[in-house]
């Protein structure tokens, strides 16, 4: 299956090496994956290195067991000059059931490099279906709330001194 350039598929396998004592998959585990799932897709969209700036809304809606089959869906949802929203939902397969669940979403903010490690430009994103259209907006909704609550985090910081 060829994907645009601004989404990404990755699936892995949840193996014994990932879990805690439970037989649950590490909350950190799947974080790392991601990390990398994020970056994969926005440094290919960007074709660029690109780095971390921040991460909103990770919410571990479901358990993920040893065993299962993790498919990270990745998509660019909104570009700036040099930063991008990436929207990953991740779904966890049973192998033997075949039943699936949405197991984990959350929005990554990556921001496009030069070889000096400086923010770079990149290509604006043209969003086509109802549905990018959706999510575009949706992220530039989230990007004013990072903003408004950056301001108010700097405000207390400077009262409390």
């Amino acid at each position: 299956m060829d994907l645009p350039t601004h989404q990404l598929t990755m699936t892995v396998l949840m193996t014994p090496d990932m879990a805690n004592f439970a037989g649950n998959v590490h909350g950190g585990t799947i974080l790392k994956f991601l990390d990398q799932v994020a970056y994969a897709c926005a440094s290919r969209y960007a074709g660029r290195y690109v780095v971390t700036l921040s991460v909103d809304q990770v919410m571990f809606r479901e358990p993920i067991y040893v065993g299962e089959l993790v498919t990270f869906l990745a998509s660019i949802n909104y570009t700036g000059t040099s930063s991008m929203e990436v929207g990953i939902k991740v779904l966890a397969e049973n192998i033997r059931t075949q039943k699936t669940r949405h197991a984990n979403s959350c929005f990554f903010t990556m921001v496009a490099v030069d070889d000096e490690r400086k923010p770079t430009t990149i290509a604006p994103l043209q969003p086509s279906s109802s549905e990018e259209h959706r999510r575009h907006a949706a992220a530039l909704r989230r990007k004013q709330l990072r903003q408004e609550f950056g301001k108010r985090f700097d405000s207390v910081r400077a009262a409390v001194g």
